[in-house]
Parts: C-alpha cells; structure tokens; sequence
C-alpha cells in the first residue's frame, strides 16, 4: 500500500517516486520519470512532466503544468494557474524535443503567486517571491519581491514571507539580513 494519497481520478505513469505523505489530487497527471519529494500537496489539474525533480514540501496550486527542464527545491510554492516555460522560441512546425528545453530551477522556499508566468532558462532565488500576475524574463536575487510585466525587483522579503524594511529588517519576526552575491541572507544571531 503506497504511502502517499493519490485521488482516483488522477493518473501517474509507470516509473514515477512519490514520496511519502505527499497529496496529489483531482485530474492531476504524474508523467513517467518525474521524482515527487515528501509532504507534498498538487492541486487540482495538475500535470508534471517527465523527469521533473520536485524536492519536500512543496505546494503546487490548481492548474499549473510543471513541463521538462523546470526543478523545484524544498518549500516551493507555486500559485493557482501560474505558468512555467521550457522553450524560448516554440514552434509548432519546428519542435526541438526536451534537447532544446532551457532548464528552470525554483530554489528553497521560493514563492510564485498567481497568473506568474516564468520564462525558461532563469533561477529563481531562495525565499524570493513572485507576485501575481508577474512575468519573470531574468535570475531572481535570493529574497527578492519581484512584480509587474516584465518582472522588477520591488524590494525584500523575509523567510517569513513579510516586505523587510529599509535596513533588511522584518517587522513580522524580527530576522535581520545582509546582502551579498546572491541577493541576501540572513545574518546570524
């Protein structure tokens, strides 16, 4: 008996891991090779492509397609609907199969809200998040809020998820951070 919850009316492929405890819901379709971490949740209508890596703990909203190439670490959370690329320059008269997919990595923690579209071949970084309905065209800073069309850095956000203020600081938990190469991090206690 398997240890995880999959709903009847969704389909996995042969050679697919779930991890355990992980939820897959209503008309959801796991393709053959995809690996699925632990304490997961997938909404309803959702599709993961083949030989997806989904790290723990993520949370995949109603509707969103994770296609080849695209990785989510620990903690991800991808809104209802949101969209991820893996083809800069699609055709359907001239399809490049998965050697012409552009990979897409989703680091820890990091949130895409709603209608958020990433466009492949970018990192998202740690504990970044995406507002809703924001275009991604370019690497995401470690935690970075990013908005609008295209997609600008309109400040910072705590592992917490609040806006940091002015000197990094949350006033939700108190976490203090320092920038650096990647974006920032949290400076130690």
């Amino acid at each position: 008996m398997a240890d995880y919850f999959v709903h009847e009316s969704s389909y996995i492929d042969d050679e697919v891991t779930i991890g355990k405890r992980t939820k897959i819901w209503h008309f959801c379709h796991i393709q053959s090779g995809a690996i699925i971490g632990e304490n997961c949740s997938f909404g309803q209508n959702v599709n993961v492509s083949n030989r997806v890596k989904i790290g723990n703990g993520v949370k995949v909203q109603n509707n969103v397609s994770i296609y080849g190439g695209v990785e989510l670490e620990d903690a991800v959370f991808c809104g209802p609907s949101m969209v991820f690329t893996n083809d800069q320059t699609p055709r359907a008269e001239y399809p490049k199969g998965s050697a012409g997919y552009k990979r897409t990595l989703v680091r820890k923690g990091a949130t895409i809200g709603a209608n958020a579209t990433i466009v492949c071949g970018h990192t998202i970084g740690r504990y970044a998040l995406i507002a809703a309905g924001a275009v991604v065209t370019r690497d995401v800073p470690d935690h970075a809020l990013m908005a609008g069309v295209p997609a600008r850095q309109v400040g910072w956000v705590c592992e917490c998820g609040a806006v940091l203020d002015k000197n990094f600081i949350c006033p939700k938990c108190g976490r203090s951070y320092i920038e650096n190469e990647n974006g920032l991090s949290e400076k130690q206690r």
